[in-house]
């Protein structure tokens, strides 16, 4: 019993530090605030701080959002989404009635859901530097649906991002690519 417990709180550590690690690897240049990858808006809304004005000495900070409002909603209806079953898989593996399998499987689950958002995450911002506005990533296990931010998109550059999703994310065996025009 304490063994599975120790292998439990490693797994969680071990996962949290992969999180960490990638979150870190991705945008090293920005200052690290470990707390901020703790939150749900964290890839909603991020502050840029230590940009200079050329005119003046003085650091400015601007907010940084997704320039269309259909991003941003598809955003927070994934994060709701996730944030409910974040908290029911959390749930089940404190609750005293679930079996350990019960717990066990919880436990993968949540895993599962970490690496996928990080994944996430990291091709959005992958789309992004192949030099679309904004980018919204979703994966839901084999499939894979990516929408980008474009007046429109040529058979080329729908492969480019195929390609990079495939690359990247191991299993995308069905990868749908989606444009938005600018929905300011």
């Amino acid at each position: 019993m304490r063994v599975r417990r120790r292998t439990v709180w490693f797994m969680t550590l071990l996962s949290l530090v992969a999180v960490i690690s990638v979150y870190y690897l991705v945008d090293p240049a920005k200052q690290f605030n470990g707390l901020t990858i703790f939150t749900d808006d964290t890839l909603q809304q991020t502050a840029v701080t230590g940009v200079t004005d050329q005119k003046a000495t003085n650091d400015i900070t601007q907010e940084v959002s997704s320039p269309s409002h259909l991003f941003e909603e598809m955003r927070m209806q994934v994060s709701d989404e996730r944030s409910q079953l974040r908290e029911q898989l959390t749930q089940k593996i404190a609750s005293q009635e679930a079996s350990a399998e019960e717990k066990n499987e919880a436990f993968n689950e949540m895993d599962g859901l970490i690496k996928r958002e990080s994944a996430e995450a990291m091709l959005e911002m992958l789309v992004k530097s192949l030099g679309y506005s904004d980018a919204f990533v979703r994966a839901e296990g084999e499939k894979v649906s990516v929408t980008v931010m474009a007046e429109e998109l040529s058979k080329a550059q729908a492969n480019e991002i195929i390609y990079l999703v495939k690359t990247e994310m191991e299993g995308a065996n069905d990868v749908q690519v989606k444009f938005s025009a600018n929905n300011y």
